[in-house]
């Protein structure tokens, strides 16, 4: 049996939850699925600028998790942008952090229960 995982802390609240290519409209456009955890991974090592370490310090994790998170967030940004697919953000199990302060646990696949206020 696999070890359970352990939320990542989350400091943010994502202004947006989807992103769309304008020259499709909506229903026909392929989409990827982003976690929040991974969302998060990209806004600390490319937005913030923090080191691997850092980064996987403020989410709570070890650096080697923080490394594959943020390579798969990469690997579905630059899928979506260079095929002009869509991206959803939605699911993983990550903690929000004050002031925000709620958990949200739901797999990548849509399973288990939605957010918990």
């Amino acid at each position: 049996m696999p070890r359970p995982l352990k939320p990542r802390w989350i400091n943010f609240d994502p202004q947006s939850y989807s992103f769309m290519p304008q020259r499709l409209l909506p229903p026909a456009v392929d989409r990827v699925l982003l976690t929040i955890d991974e969302l998060e991974a990209l806004r600390l090592a490319d937005l913030s600028g923090l080191s691997q370490e850092e980064a996987a310090r403020t989410m709570n994790i070890s650096r080697a998790t923080f490394g594959r998170i943020a390579a798969r967030a990469r690997r579905k940004v630059a899928d979506a942008l260079v095929h002009g697919k869509g991206i959803c953000i939605e699911g993983g199990i990550v903690r929000f952090h004050p002031p925000y302060g709620r958990t949200f646990r739901r797999g990548p696949h849509g399973r288990g229960k939605g957010p918990l206020w």
